[in-house]
Order: structure tokens, then sequence, then C-alpha cells
């Protein structure tokens, strides 16, 4: 496969996914990884991607179907991430029972949590093992665990969020859009998700800028089912949910 041909895959699946991971990219066009991250490094520098550890990520929002696993999201929007998980944190009082999603966002809040008379449930594995070495009370729910995010889904995970009553929740999203609400790319997550907020008298979704405008394969909740903590205004969504710009 030429250069030109390879390199134009690689904007296809962004198109696609919005991030694509250099070992997937080999395995799917046959490539080697090191080829790979040779057009990946002339794309970053023409301007038509950009360039994270691991992949890639495309320069504009849209519609995202795909997934990408943790390692390439965790090196994506990382400051950003930070600010809003540090604000997410405050808003956790003494005696709440809290649900934290897995996500990289949401990750990065067990960092900010100082609060120990607060019982956490999780869905994520790193989450679960983060919050116990804080010395936080955790518990983590059963389920089928996801590979690419690390996470609880399916009838187990289901049953288990059904007993709990949370106080909030903090959630993590792929896609904010006016219509379609808040959205990811898998069924089984997308369930959860669903179930959560349910359960949540506040449920608080962390997203940051470049998640507004993007729609996923499936909606969890509508706008007004959650307020939103992000790092920019959002006018446009503001007479839809509460918008909570963090500083």
């Amino acid at each position: 496969m030429l250069q030109g041909e390879r390199q134009e895959q690689i904007l296809k699946q962004l198109e696609i996914k919005r991030a694509v991971e250099v070992t997937s990219l080999a395995k799917e066009l046959g490539i080697s990884e090191s080829t790979i991250r040779r057009d990946i490094n002339e794309l970053h520098q023409m301007g038509k991607l950009k360039k994270v550890f691991g992949g890639a990520i495309s320069m504009s929002g849209g519609t995202a179907f795909g997934s990408t696993n943790v390692e390439v999201r965790a090196h994506i929007n990382v400051q950003e991430k930070e600010q809003i998980a540090k604000c997410a944190a405050t808003m956790i009082q003494e005696e709440d029972f809290v649900f934290i999603d897995a996500g990289t966002t949401t990750e990065r809040m067990i960092s900010y949590l100082d609060k120990k008379s607060v019982t956490y449930v999780t869905n994520g594995i790193v989450h679960a093992k983060k919050l116990i070495e804080r010395g936080l009370d955790a518990y983590i729910i059963g389920g089928l665990l996801r590979p690419s995010t690390e996470a609880a889904i399916g009838t187990g995970a289901m049953e288990s969020i059904k007993q709990y009553n949370f106080t909030k929740c903090f959630m993590g999203t792929n896609g904010v859009d006016l219509e379609r609400g808040f959205s990811t790319p898998d069924i089984g997550e997308a369930a959860v998700k669903a179930a959560v907020i349910k359960q949540s008298d506040k449920a608080v979704v962390l997203a940051d800028h470049t998640k507004f405008g993007v729609i996923s394969s499936v909606t969890f909740a509508a706008l007004g089912n959650a307020c939103v903590i992000t790092d920019r205004a959002a006018p446009r969504y503001e007479p839809y949910t509460v918008i909570q710009v963090a500083e």
C-alpha cells in the first residue's frame, strides 16, 4: 500500500472514531507499527490530526461511533480533564454515597477526594484500586469486564446497581449533543450509565469541550437528566442543562 493510500485510510478511520491506535491500524492495514507511526507523524506535521501517546485523535468533532482503549484516551486533553476532575471532586460532601463511572476523566477525580465519611461505588477496575490506595471506602460492582475501558458491564453489573441509591454519580461520556443527549459507543456501558443515573439523586457528567456537538452510537441520558462540568463555556447548551465551567 502506497503512503498516500495509508494516510487516507488513517484519516478515514479518524472521521469515524475520532481516535485511533497504532496497534489496531497496523493489524487492520497489514503494515508495521513503525510505518504507521511515521504516517501519523507526517499527518500531525501537516495539521491533519493530533498525535497522542499510542495513536492519534481527530482535529474536529462530529459523529463518533468507534471506541479506543484507556491508554490512548488517557493522553487526550489532559489539562482539561484535570481541571474538570478537580472541580467535580469539590461537589462531594461528608456522608455522600457516590458512584464514580469508569473513564479517564472520572479517574482523575480520585486524587482530589478528601472526605473520609463517604462511600464510593465504581465499575472501574483502576478506579477501585486507586480509591482503596487512598484509604477510602470503596465497592466495585460485578459483571463482564470490557478490556478497552476496563469497566464492568452486563447483567451482573445491572443487578448490582439496582440495590444502590446514590446521592451523587459522576459519569463519563463520549458525546454531548442538543438532540441526542449524552452518548457512548458501547451498548453495555450505555445501559450501566443509564441505570446508575436512574438510581442517583444528582447526576454529574464530566465532559471536556471536545465532547460537545459529538454523537456516539448509544444515548444513555437526555441533557436534562444530568448537569455538566466542562472546561469552556457552552451557551448553546445552557437552556437544556446546568453547565458548570471548571476553574
